[in-house]
């Protein structure tokens, strides 16, 4: 088998698995139209004018239409002030018509990302990181999940990836991904029940410890970080890195890079997901869901 087929053999195709979920969705959109329910409507506030932000919500904005939702993008200025975009998320709160909403993250830094996110009804929560949220996923009550660490979760059960008493080594302890991966990924659950390590900054013997992963997460923020010296043969490598670097030779005058050396690790890797087309568009599909099952009222009956 040439090589270049070999290269892509392994690939975890987020992208086609994203599609297939938005497929269903639109499927349940169109039962609700026939039935003459509202369509489910996803809210969000851009804050400034970040490239990546700004890329993030427009896909969400086109995803929201392939599906069938109702959206709403309100953009602000980087100078508005906290008291005005928490008078605008209290706006969102109190507007019936909006089922769910997220406010982009990073903000500026004169706004404490925190109060926001607290700021945010828990059942309209759909980015999943309301403590409220976060304490019923711990406790193993229904929830809003975090979309990526679920995104994750149902990327590997979808490929068919056994996790079952798997160790899986995650890099990075963030609110975002690390820390709730780490948590799902322990869980008694069918695509879950991994002996999990959770590595940060502050971890010794880093490489030691993510040679012995049989499945690893990648989301340290940091570039091409994990390199083939760290990937024991045949390991799941989940890439959640998505890190705007200088290109030259892009028209659009950067690349993508993952926070692993995909040259490097893919030869050594079963599976691998590629930077773009791998956990990103997930993100987005379970954003999406979180915003049927909030419109539907499954986790907080309305």
């Amino acid at each position: 088998m040439p090589h270049s087929e070999n290269a892509t053999a392994h690939l975890i195709d987020g992208k086609q698995t994203a599609e297939d979920i938005k497929v269903e969705i639109a499927a349940e959109v169109a039962h609700l139209l026939a039935a003459g329910q509202k369509v489910p409507h996803l809210a969000a506030i851009l804050v400034g004018h970040d490239g990546g932000s700004e890329t993030y919500v427009r896909n969400k904005v086109l995803a929201c239409e392939r599906v069938g939702y109702a959206s709403t993008l309100l953009r602000f200025d980087d100078d508005i002030t906290e008291a005005e975009l928490l008078a605008q998320v209290a706006a969102l709160n109190e507007n019936a018509d909006i089922d769910g909403f997220i406010v982009q993250l990073p903000l500026p830094k004169h706004i404490d990302p925190e109060k926001v996110i607290e700021a945010i009804r828990p059942e309209k929560d759909v980015d999943g990181f309301h403590p409220m949220n976060l304490g019923r996923m711990v406790a193993g009550l229904p929830a809003l999940l975090p979309a990526t660490p679920s995104g994750i979760v149902e990327l590997m059960a979808r490929q068919g990836i056994k996790t079952s008493g798997k160790h899986c080594v995650v890099i990075g302890r963030s609110n975002i991904v690390g820390t709730p991966v780490s948590i799902l990924l322990a869980k008694n659950l069918e695509n879950a029940n991994c002996t999990v390590t959770l590595c940060h900054s502050r971890t010794q013997n880093l490489p030691e410890i993510v040679r012995q992963a049989d499945i690893i997460v990648a989301a340290i923020g940091r570039p091409e970080f994990v390199t083939a010296d760290m990937v024991k043969p045949g390991a799941i490598v989940i890439d959640v890195g998505t890190t705007r670097v200088t290109d030259a030779n892009k028209k659009s005058g950067y690349s993508l890079k993952g926070d692993v050396n995909f040259a490097e690790v893919a030869p050594l890797a079963a599976r691998i997901t590629p930077v773009p087309g791998g956990v990103g568009p997930m993100t987005i599909a379970m954003l999406l869901l979180n915003t049927l099952r909030a419109a539907k009222g499954e986790v907080y009956p309305k």
